[in-house]
């Protein structure tokens, strides 16, 4: 059985792993239980290692191409998933989600030009923008009832400010918000009217926990596919980061000459021969595993939940609507975030992605990585009760 699979404890100490073999650089400590970097402690699914194994077996590695079948693999999936029917030369490839960040940011904008983005919200975006020579703007998310919204007068009032590219995070990261059609919609109607192309991170949108369900952007009307880059990976969704390959989708023909150009100048002249075989073996043939594991994670998320709000009643968390990712709001503890980074370090010996790192709204919060098996969480929420008693 996959659900086994999933409970059964892979080590990974020793194989390089930033999870695992860094954090102790990075925190500071040695013992930690890293619960922080966003990729999962289970296998990837066995087709995928059947396919890398194969191609491993033949004893050449030569400049490869992508292999016939994984477009439709990627554009079967997309339209099984997401209900959205991808052609294939709008796809190109990158190296990553952040790399396609920073290939829009300068196909679509000049030094010093504004970027929106809402925060708190995936560091990198803050570190493409800035690094580029961009100039943030952000529109902060505000809470209601325990979920991320959106302002949509201050987000209209921005936009007016001269902005010329919206990155946009759907799912959200780190609060695991899926935006709603009405939202998007409403995202759409305001950056078709004042000309800002949007650039929609949409990395988590396989990890959906049903009843709720992604909707990419980019589908749901032909004005908004014209302005609309959308970024998409097989790495979250089938734990394979370490292969480094992802997917930018666009309708617009002059985005992706520009784009093309953009990477062209970078030297980027397409993706490994691993990444392309592990790609396509898990488009074409993960879904199984995938239900399987989404099914885990979705216990994991209530157990989770339960356990905070029976044990540490004084943090809240916001349900991920996709995800293996939770954002805890850990102010009325009435820490700084010093103070919660030492606690969650000193006594409880245990590694989670401090709020501040997110932006503006992060303060007071930590997320938790809870792609893991259940002994391995259960571990985690013990730490987590430790460093806070």
């Amino acid at each position: 059985m996959v659900s086994n699979l999933f409970e059964t404890l892979i080590e990974r100490k020793n194989t390089g792993a930033v999870k695992w073999d860094y954090t102790g650089e990075i925190f500071g400590e040695k013992d930690l239980l890293p619960m922080w970097v966003a990729d999962m402690d289970f296998p990837s699914p066995e087709p995928v290692q059947k396919a890398l194994t194969e191609r491993i077996q033949h004893p050449v590695f030569g400049y490869t191409g992508p292999p016939a079948g994984i477009y439709d693999s990627f554009t079967g999936w997309m339209k099984k998933w997401h209900g959205w029917d991808v052609m294939k030369q709008w796809i190109l490839f990158s190296p990553g989600v952040v790399s396609s960040l920073a290939t829009a940011i300068q196909a679509f904008t000049d030094p010093g030009d504004k970027v929106l983005l809402q925060s708190p919200v995936y560091t990198p975006f803050f570190d493409m923008i800035t690094k580029n020579g961009r100039e943030v703007v952000n529109c902060p998310l505000t809470l209601s009832e325990n979920r991320f919204t959106i302002d949509f007068t201050d987000f209209e009032d921005k936009l007016k400010s001269g902005v010329k590219l919206l990155l946009l995070c759907n799912p959200h990261n780190p609060g695991g918000r899926i935006w709603t059609i009405a939202e998007l919609t409403q995202i759409g109607e305001l950056c078709h009217k004042y000309g800002v192309i949007i650039v929609s991170d949409e990395i988590h949108a396989d990890l959906y926990m049903p009843p709720f369900k992604h909707v990419p952007i980019a589908s749901i009307d032909e004005r908004f596919a014209k302005l609309t880059v959308t970024l998409s990976a097989p790495s979250k969704t089938f734990n394979i980061a370490g292969l480094q390959s992802s997917v930018i989708i666009t309708e617009n023909e002059e985005f992706r000459k520009k784009l093309k150009a953009v990477q062209e100048r970078n030297a980027f002249h397409g993706l490994n021969l691993l990444a392309l075989t592990a790609m396509d073996a898990a488009y074409r043939e993960g879904e199984e595993w995938l239900t399987q594991l989404l099914a885990y994670i979705k216990n994991n998320i209530e157990i989770t939940l339960d356990f905070i709000k029976r044990e540490l009643p004084d943090i809240s968390c916001m349900y991920p609507e996709a995800s293996y990712l939770i954002w805890l709001d850990c102010r009325k503890l009435g820490m700084s975030d010093d103070e919660l980074r030492k606690a969650l370090i000193q006594k409880g010996k245990l590694a989670l992605e401090p709020g501040p790192k997110y932006g503006p709204g992060g303060e007071g919060h930590v997320r938790m990585n809870i792609g893991c098996p259940l002994p391995v969480l259960m571990d985690g929420l013990q730490r987590l009760k430790k460093a806070f008693s």
